[in-house]
C-alpha cells in the first residue's frame, strides 16, 4: 500500500514578521522562484506516495490551489479548518476522511520545511513501513548541525533493533543543547509517520474530547470540488493542543527514524540567511556587487519586503555610524570577528553569532583585525533602499 502524505499548511509565519500587520505565511514566501510548499509538493510526487491531502484554512485556499496547479498535481484532497486548534485536531480530522483505508500508512509533513537529500529521506520511510502497527508512531529526528535553542530534541534507547524514544526536551538553552548532542540527541523535526488506525487508537485513548469532536466535524463536513469544509460547530469544541503535547507525551510506543540530512524549517532570519549563504552560487550575480570604501556588498535576493545581502568588510574597514527609518536588520557572522556598535553597547561577534538591529537603532560594523569579515544580512521592511541611511559619523567623509 502506498503512503498517504498529509501536508500541514496552516502556519502564519509570525516569527519572521513580529511587527508586520500583513505578514506573509512562511510556506508561501518566494525565496527565488521557489516556495517551501512548492518544494514539499515536489517531494510527494515520488512513486512511494499516494495523492496528497493538504490541511489548511480558507484564508490560504487560493494559494494552495495555485501551488497544486503550478506543480501539476491533479489528484488531491484539501481539508479546511474553520478555526485554529493547533496540530492535534488538524492532524486527526485530516486522517479521518473516509477515502483513507484503516491500515494505510500516513506521513505528516509540514508545508514549510526545507529537506535536502530527498532520496535518503524516502529510503528511510520505505525501510520502516513494515514496522508500522495499529498503535505505534514513528518520528523523524535530524542529526543536529549545531547546538540550537530553536528546536526541540529527543533521546533514544536501542530496544530490539528499534530506536525507542526515551525522552523529549523542548527547546533547551544552548549549554543544555550541547549536553544533549553529546548524549546523541536528535532534533525533533515535527514530521510523523503512522497508520490511520494508530492515530485513531491513540486519540481514543489519550484525547477522547479531540477524537469525539473531530469525528463529528468530519461527518458533518461539506464536501465540494475535492475540498472538505469541516463543521465549525464541532471542530471549535476540540481542545486546542499540539500533537506533541496531546499524544507524544502520553504514549510510550514511539520510534525514531534518525536522519543525517540537511534540514531546516527556515523559522528565523538566521536560518534564511544561512540557506542563501549555502546556495550563494545560485543567487550571485556580478551586476549586484557594489564596492564601498570599507569593502563591498552583494545583493543575493530581493524578496517581498526583505532583502538578503552579503557584506565584505576589509581589514581596518569601518562602516558609518548610522540608523534606518524604514527597516530592521538581522546579521549572521560567517567569517572574521567584527566589532559591533548597537546604540550604547559595543561588542565583538564570533563565527555563526547573530544580532538583531531594530528599526531606528544606531549601529556600526568595524573590522579591527587582519582577516576580512563576512556578514549575511537580512533587511526587513517596506522600503529597502540605500538612501534609507542616516549617518552620524563616517571616517570616509560621507556625513553631510
Amino acid at each position: 500500500m502506498k503512503i498517504r502524505p498529509i501536508i500541514l499548511c496552516g502556519g502564519a509565519g509570525t516569527r519572521l514578521w513580529p511587527n508586520a500587520k500583513n505578514h506573509q505565511a512562511k510556506q508561501f514566501i518566494d525565496f527565488g522562484n521557489w516556495t517551501l510548499l512548492g518544494k514539499t509538493l515536489e517531494r510527494v510526487k515520488a512513486p512511494l506516495f499516494d495523492e496528497p491531502i493538504i490541511s489548511t484554512n480558507s484564508k490560504y485556499l487560493k494559494q494552495v490551489k495555485k501551488h497544486l496547479k503550478k506543480h501539476k498535481i491533479g489528484k488531491f484532497k484539501i481539508v479546511l479548518e474553520p478555526v485554529k486548534r493547533n496540530t492535534a485536531p488538524a492532524m486527526l480530522s485530516t486522517a479521518l476522511i473516509k477515502d483513507i483505508p484503516n491500515e494505510q500508512p500516513l506521513i505528516f509533513l509540514a508545508a514549510d520545511h526545507l529537506i535536502e537529500k530527498v532520496g535518503l529521506f524516502n529510503k528511510a520511510i520505505k525501510k520502516q513501513q513494515k514496522k508500522l502497527t495499529q498503535n505505534n508512531i514513528f518520528i523523524f529526528g535530524i542529526k543536529p548541525a549545531v547546538p540550537s535553542s530553536e528546536f526541540g530534541y529527543f533521546l533514544t534507547k536501542n530496544i530490539n533493533g528499534n530506536n525507542k524514544v526515551s525522552k523529549f526536551i523542548e527547546k533547551p538553552k544552548e549549554a543544555k543543547a550541547k549536553q544533549i548532542i553529546k548524549n546523541r540527541g536528535y532534533w525533533n523535526s515535527g514530521m510523523f509517520y503512522l497508520r490511520k488506525d494508530s492515530i485513531i487508537n491513540n486519540f481514543k485513548k489519550y484525547q477522547p474530547n479531540i477524537y469525539r469532536n473531530c469525528i463529528k466535524a468530519v461527518i458533518k463536513a461539506k464536501y465540494k470540488n475535492n475540498v472538505y469544509h469541516l463543521s465549525k460547530q464541532s471542530f471549535v469544541k476540540a481542545t486546542a493542543k499540539s500533537f506533541d503535547y496531546a499524544i507524544l507525551e502520553k504514549t510510550k510506543d514511539i520510534n525514531a527514524i534518525k536522519l543525517d540530512i540537511p534540514w531546516s524549517d527556515l523559522g528565523s532570519w538566521k536560518e534564511i540567511c544561512k540557506m542563501y549563504g549555502r546556495n550563494k552560487h545560485k543567487y550571485f550575480q556580478k551586476k549586484n556587487v557594489f564596492h564601498r570604501p570599507w569593502g563591498s556588498y552583494v545583493n543575493l535576493f530581493n524578496g517581498k519586503e526583505f532583502l538578503i545581502k552579503e557584506l565584505y568588510v576589509k581589514s581596518k574597514g569601518i562602516l558609518s555610524l548610522q540608523k534606518h527609518h524604514h527597516r530592521s536588520e538581522h546579521w549572521v557572522v560567517t567569517q572574521g570577528k567584527p566589532k559591533i556598535t548597537l546604540n550604547s553597547k559595543c561588542f565583538t561577534m564570533k563565527l555563526d553569532e547573530t544580532v538583531f538591529i531594530p528599526l531606528g537603532a544606531i549601529h556600526r560594523i568595524e573590522n579591527p583585525y587582519k582577516k576580512p569579515v563576512k556578514i549575511l544580512e537580512a533587511q526587513i521592511g517596506s522600503i529597502l533602499r540605500e538612501n534609507d541611511i542616516v549617518r552620524y559619523q563616517d571616517v570616509y567623509g560621507r556625513v553631510k
